[in-house]
């Protein structure tokens, strides 16, 4: 039994008589406890985890979330260092790849972009999903440097009964899949704070995977952790599964073997397109990540401003696991909870309720040696919109060794296009039909594409290209069109004969 087990949990600690001279704070807390104490609840993990989570949270709202601006301090060179300083020394890859294990957020699902399923599973490149690709890089790995390192997958009850069936397919490729469910917690009312789900069998919408942070508990209560640990691994990648830029870097796994680092964070450059990315900061003598959500109204214009905070927060994150181990069992890992307004409806209305959150890459502060890695903005290739799968598809990457976008050569000059398409374009069903075939934007430098447009094949968008259709009418590009810092607006249909 480990010493996590052995603890009290939150709701045995909880005085069960709320006296006259409670507070509201109390009040609020004390009829969860009662309420997830009771029937099916009161059997689960899961609720007692919940339940200190969610105490919490009742108990810091009140407390002011901002920083104070004074105690801010950019991060030294030690403590942010440049990725070219990683490189050119003798690695022996072999044996620091047995170290390693490899960890895909894989909870999300496509619906933003009109998919049904995990999100993992849309096509992104040359009939390759985000997750082929992500098991062809670990196979291509193991394969060139007789490693066997593991890919793990967290799951959330959305995406794990899918995700099972797919993973099959992988069967006899040389990359060991594992996976495991992040936490399933019941939303609550905005109103009375009580839970939405009135047992463990409630409708799906009851219930939410409270963000990435819940990544360190949900390892641990798996048995991951335990296996990986006693499997001699060291170190774990983490990376967004739809990030395409996040592969295994050797460079950046030696640098934090040979400093000790207990946490490495992955930065680039910020560009106008991530203001609001998160940043690290100095706080008292700690590297802390600091969130737009954190800074005062009075300094936001600072905090977007990309010459004094020049980088932000990939989500590629590579972490000890012994000090994960530790810092869970000493129950450390309390980062900054996130509210998260969503809406259910029952009997026909449409009633606020909130998911408590919180993210992984704000548990930073409680490693020991923490440090950011600037890596270059390749290591950075999300797909979170038709805009960003458009950019993807193109001759603007390469696919090399069939697993690993690479920039194409021909692109030496700025960084990727700006590439913004209207509603038109939201979901993949109706991108694929307004843009069949993925147009060279080899030498584009910005795109935007609004209204009832469709693109024809071959056409190649260079400089900025601004294309507008007017309500109700349509725009066809024709085939082999060559568009370079033009504007077309109104209505344009070109019929080949």
């Amino acid at each position: 039994m480990t010493s996590l087990e052995k603890r009290p949990s939150p709701m045995q600690r909880q005085a069960s008589i709320i006296d006259e001279n409670a507070t509201a704070n109390d009040l609020v807390i004390h009829q969860m406890y009662k309420y997830l104490n009771s029937g099916d609840f009161k059997e689960s993990v899961e609720m007692k985890s919940f339940y200190q989570l969610f105490k919490r949270y009742i108990l810091s709202k009140d407390i002011k979330s901002e920083v104070s601006w004074d105690e801010i301090k950019s991060p030294t060179h030690k403590e942010v260092v440049d990725y070219n300083e990683l490189t050119d020394k003798d690695l022996d890859a072999s044996k620091i790849l047995s170290k390693l294990a490899v960890l895909k957020l894989n909870g999300g699902l496509g619906t933003s972009m009109g998919c049904v399923g995990p999100k993992s599973v849309i096509e992104v490149r040359d009939g390759n999903s985000f997750l082929d690709l992500s098991v062809k890089q670990i196979d291509f790995l193991n394969t060139k440097y007789k490693s066997n390192v593991p890919l793990l997958l967290m799951n959330s009850f959305n995406t794990n009964n899918d995700t099972q069936q797919i993973i099959k397919k992988y069967s006899n490729s040389n990359c060991k899949i594992r996976s495991f469910n992040q936490s399933k917690f019941p939303r609550v009312y905005k109103d009375s704070l009580l839970p939405v789900a009135s047992d463990m069998d409630a409708e799906l919408d009851s219930w939410y995977p409270p963000g990435h942070g819940d990544l360190f508990e949900s390892l641990y209560n798996s048995g991951e952790l335990d296996e990986l640990i006693n499997n001699g691994t060291e170190v774990l990648f983490v990376s967004n599964g739809d990030n395409l830029g996040a592969t295994v870097d050797l460079n950046i796994l030696n640098y934090m073997l040979e400093t000790g680092s207990e946490y490495i964070m992955e930065l680039t450059d910020k560009t106008r397109a991530d203001v609001k990315g998160g940043t690290l900061i100095t706080k008292n003598g700690k590297v802390e990540l600091l969130e737009v959500a954190q800074v005062p109204k009075e300094h936001i214009d600072d905090f977007k401003n990309i010459r004094k905070f020049k980088y932000f927060n990939t989500n590629n994150l590579w972490i000890n696991l012994k000090a994960m181990k530790q810092l869970i069992v000493e129950q450390k890992l309390k980062m900054e909870i996130i509210p998260n307004v969503k809406s259910v409806v029952r009997n026909g209305h449409e009633i606020p309720v909130l998911q408590l959150e919180t993210a992984v890459g704000a548990a930073i502060r409680f490693f020991s040696n923490a440090h950011g890695v600037v890596v270059p903005r390749s290591r950075f290739l999300p797909v979170k919109t038709c805009s960003d799968l458009l950019m993807v598809k193109s001759n603007l990457f390469n696919l090399e060794d069939g697993c690993s976008l690479t920039l194409t050569p021909e692109r030496f000059f700025g960084g990727n296009p700006l590439i913004k398409l209207g509603s038109h374009f939201k979901k993949l069903k109706s991108f694929q039909e307004r843009i069949p075939h993925i147009p060279k934007i080899v030498e584009l430098d910005h795109l935007t594409i609004s209204g009832n447009v469709f693109l024809g094949k071959n056409v190649q968008l260079k400089g900025t290209v601004i294309i507008v259709c007017s309500e109700g009418e349509r725009i066809d590009i024709p085939n082999g069109s060559v568009l370079e810092n033009v504007v077309v607006t109104g209505n344009l249909q070109i019929l080949e004969h």
